[in-house]
């Protein structure tokens, strides 16, 4: 598989990773896009053509299509690193959302606690054992009969928060198997129930901003 490079140099990788594929993978049998950008750098003339350090900087859940960007050395990890737990990671999401959000803009401040055991994460109160505050940003874009396209920045990276957080406030996202069907969700089940399931998760990472890791001029 040949990766779709938006920006690389010698110091960073941006590309774009496709739905379905994931970041990183236990299975060798499974592609993946470390694997897949360490056979790119193993055969580019960009940078050292020997060189297979690449450091995972954040991550996409697998059905999720998106921007994502690599450390090529581990000076430029440890620089992203700190701007990504400093809020100078900007992280920008557009969604199709089932239903309205209580406003055209505004935030969603939750607790979530992740099941290691069942690879979910779910809303919970602050005292739960292993809750993580998750906080994100939200304004539509677009309504469209029973849904709305709206673009979202996450202030907080909790394991899948972005899904989460919007089933929780009724208005899950369309394509999303694991947290759109189900009947706890009890304000958002009867306007999902009556649309049809893309045969893909409507949630693309569009957009990402941070300072660059040696020359400091902002990258977007």
């Amino acid at each position: 598989m040949t990766p779709n490079i938006l920006f690389e140099d010698p110091y960073i990788l941006v590309c774009l990773k496709p739905a379905g594929i994931p970041v990183q993978s236990r299975m060798l049998s499974q592609p993946d896009m470390v694997s897949i950008l360490k056979n790119h750098l193993h055969t580019s003339s960009v940078g050292n053509p020997h060189q297979h350090y690449l450091a995972v900087i954040h991550r996409l859940d697998q059905p999720v299509e998106g921007l994502l960007v690599f450390a090529k050395n581990q000076k430029t990890a440890a620089s992203l690193n700190r701007q990504l737990k400093s809020d100078g990671f900007g992280k920008h999401y557009l969604a199709w959302l089932c239903g309205s959000l209580p406003s055209d803009e505004g935030d969603l401040i939750d607790h979530l606690v992740k099941d290691g055991r069942s690879n979910t994460s779910s809303v919970c109160t602050k005292d739960t054992p292993g809750a993580k505050e998750a906080r994100l940003h939200y304004k539509v874009v677009q309504h469209r009969e029973k849904t709305s396209l709206v673009e979202i920045t996450l202030d907080t990276g909790r394991h899948h928060q972005l899904r989460v957080q919007t089933a929780h406030a009724g208005c899950p996202i369309l394509g999303d198997r694991k947290y759109g069907n189900s009947g706890i969700h009890s304000s958002s089940s009867s306007s999902a129930s009556s649309l049809p399931m893309p045969r893909q998760l409507q949630l693309f990472a569009w957009r990402l901003t941070f300072l660059h890791p040696t020359s400091g001029r902002t990258m977007e």
